[in-house]
């Protein structure tokens, strides 16, 4: 693909740089999306928005962690690919970068990227809901451990956002902060249909930066894009 030279030359002198990832840029390396098509992944006869609930949380909370150290065992056999790596080096490359995710697979830990806003959490975490501490587990502990929390003996849950539930407001006003203030706003594999982290684009875009989308199909906010480059993550960033 050829860049565009006018987006080579704002891409050089740009100081702030926002990135907005989403399922897309981790398909590339295998991670399911689990919804593609209309259609939805079934576990156990459960639609995949079913078993990825607060109310299963509530209901069958041995179920849920049955169909996430499924996905964790899953997701540890996937490697991070030359768009999250690319990513990874922008870090060193601008004078401000924020890193914003809405994946839960932690690839771009994982890439070497140390400062990212992960809006819907981490598969690889686990949090007590009665004190809220959180646990980080490594990829090979499936079936997930602890499962009851050490301070207070409740049993603990994933710690990612579920069907149900709002992003958590800290991390999402820090996203929101970030898109207000870069010059440069990538919105990378990702259908952009899922708000609010849909909107962080459009804050960007209406505060005045360049948007960029990369994205192998079209997305409700391509229109309004000042760039679209057509293709996949792991092979446009590196060309940036």
């Amino acid at each position: 693909m050829q860049i565009p030279e006018k987006l080579s030359e704002i891409i050089k002198i740009a100081k702030k740089v926002c990135v907005l990832t989403g399922a897309g840029i981790s398909a590339e390396s295998g991670i399911p999306t689990f919804r593609s098509g209309g259609n939805s992944f079934v576990w156990k006869g459960m639609p995949f928005e079913q078993i990825s609930s607060a109310q299963m949380v509530r209901d069958d909370l041995d179920a849920v962690w049955e169909w996430f150290d499924y996905r964790r065992k899953i997701y540890k056999d996937c490697q991070p690919n030359a768009g999250h790596i690319a990513l990874a080096d922008w870090e060193n490359r601008f004078e401000y970068f924020n890193l914003i995710t809405q994946n839960v697979d932690g690839l771009h830990e994982r890439a070497g990227s140390k400062n990212v806003l992960e809006l819907h959490g981490n598969i690889n975490h686990s949090k007590c809901e009665r004190c809220e501490k959180v646990y980080e587990m490594s990829a090979e502990d499936v079936p997930h451990k602890p499962e009851t929390c050490e301070i207070c003996g409740e049993k603990v849950r994933p710690d990612v956002v579920l069907f149900g539930e709002m992003l958590p407001f800290e991390i999402f006003q820090k996203a929101e902060n970030k898109s207000r203030d870069c010059d440069l706003f990538f919105i990378v594999g990702t259908s952009a249909l899922v708000y609010p982290a849909a909107g962080l684009a459009e804050i960007a875009k209406y505060s005045g930066a360049t948007l960029i989308e990369i994205n192998p199909e079209e997305t409700p906010v391509t229109s309004f894009c000042d760039f679209t480059l057509k293709g996949k993550a792991g092979e446009i960033l590196p060309l940036l």
